[in-house]
């Protein structure tokens, strides 16, 4: 007769959650940003690189607050993802650069 024991099963740790006040300030961070890229553009009153610049910079923190809090990437064990979404990113940025390249060669 055999009998099923859960000794053998690892002990199940409780998950830190987040609480939902990290949800909310970076999704008004998110919305911050966003404002404030507009708010350059409809100013337009500042140089055009330097706003080109400026928006490409918010848009790069404010792809990182996405990635850090809402994909949580910023917990244990999503190492494979975040690799894959580098590999897609240096990917992505050589295609743009060898596109350039070309285009002005």
């Amino acid at each position: 007769m055999s009998t099923h024991s859960d000794d053998t099963a690892a002990p199940s740790k409780r998950q830190k959650h987040e609480s939902p006040m990290n949800h909310y300030l970076s999704y008004i961070m998110s919305i911050l940003l966003t404002m404030l890229a507009f708010a350059v553009v409809i100013y337009g009153g500042l140089d055009r690189s330097f706003i080109l610049i400026f928006i490409v910079s918010l848009a790069l923190v404010q792809a990182l607050i996405q990635l850090l809090f809402w994909m949580h990437a910023k917990e244990r064990g999503h190492f494979m993802p975040l690799l894959f979404l580098g590999a897609g990113f240096f990917t992505a940025l050589t295609a743009v650069f060898a596109a350039v390249y070309w285009m002005w060669w």
